[in-house]
């Protein structure tokens, strides 16, 4: 099991609601053929991806991530130069089909080569192996931002408006303050340098030539520990099995939890998740129940309510 890891991102402004329609009518907007058929939604948060049997401009099968709104265009074009950078450097992940950001309506589209099925699923160990790879890496020839780890908690907030109680806002509001100033004080243990930002198996694809990494739009120049503190919240909030965390923990050669700021990382993350899911909660009543869940644990301290993936 897993759990989904907010990423980091500007502020933007509330446009018209990012559904699968409205995705698809901008994927038709840049010429694609945007009919189920001939667009396969593969998944919908922050961005919504698409396989493509026939990409436009060349003809091959592709996959087009299409971001919520205008704040994520750079983060779409660093995502393609770090791409780029990792493809250089020799560490498996996923590569552009095409060069540059296309723009429909503000929203930043990229293209993907589509990789073949995988031969399994992806597990903890392969995550391991691949985060031993990028926390060996040096900086690259370009800026990479801070983790940003409760950037977009007003942001979903306010999305959520009126559909999760204010003084449940509030008291969020008030945690994410007093978290961030408690990350800013953290002296890591791992070197800082570039980390993937959104550590989790789901962003492990193993095809016929092994593990690679995908989901490269989170990727920053940090304290590694943000990475290896993702699984310590899929095992203590998401019911990752004791074994898979352990392999994990062998697989990387450390274990976060040795490091006394684990217990502060972990809490902004929760924090943050608390406040990612607000954002489903209008005209989602199964979003509302476990923003309810998620947020009364949180203002419990019962660390056993075990939350679920959404």
């Amino acid at each position: 099991m897993g759990t989904e890891e907010p990423p980091a991102e500007a502020e933007g402004e509330p446009g018209p609601p990012f559904t699968e329609g409205r995705a698809r009518a901008l994927l038709a907007a840049a010429g694609e053929r945007a009919g189920t058929g001939e667009a396969e939604l593969l998944a919908l948060g922050e961005n919504a991806v698409f396989a493509l049997r026939a990409a436009r401009e060349t003809g091959e099968p592709a996959v087009v991530r299409v971001g919520r709104g205008p704040w994520q265009r750079e983060r779409a074009a660093r995502e393609l130069r770090v791409a780029a950078w990792l493809e250089e450097r020799g560490v498996p992940a996923v590569r552009a089909a095409l060069p540059g950001v296309a723009v429909v309506d503000g929203h930043p589209l990229t293209y993907w080569r589509r990789l073949p099925d995988p031969v399994r699923a992806a597990t903890p160990a392969d995550l391991a192996e691949l985060l031993r790879l990028v926390h060996a890496l040096p900086a690259p020839p370009f800026p990479l931002p801070r983790r940003g780890l409760l950037s977009g908690v007003e942001r979903w907030l306010r999305l959520a408006g009126g559909a999760v109680p204010a003084e449940d806002a509030a008291w969020l509001r008030t945690r994410r303050d007093e978290y961030e100033a408690a990350v800013a004080r953290l002296t890591p243990v791992v070197p800082p340098g570039p980390a993937h930002g959104d550590a989790l198996p789901r962003n492990v694809h193993v095809g016929p030539g092994g593990p690679l990494l995908l989901d490269l739009e989170t990727f920053c120049d940090d304290m590694r520990e943000h990475d290896l503190t993702v699984l310590v919240l899929s095992l203590d909030r998401y019911g990752l099995p004791v074994r898979e965390y352990e392999e994990f923990v062998r697989g990387y050669g450390w274990d976060v939890r040795e490091w006394p700021g684990c217990t502060v990382l972990k809490g902004a993350r929760e924090t943050a998740s608390c406040a990612w899911v607000a954002q489903h909660a209008p005209g989602n009543p199964a979003a509302r129940r476990e923003f309810g869940r998620r947020v009364a644990s949180l203002r419990e301290g019962d660390a056993a309510v075990r939350w679920h993936a959404f």
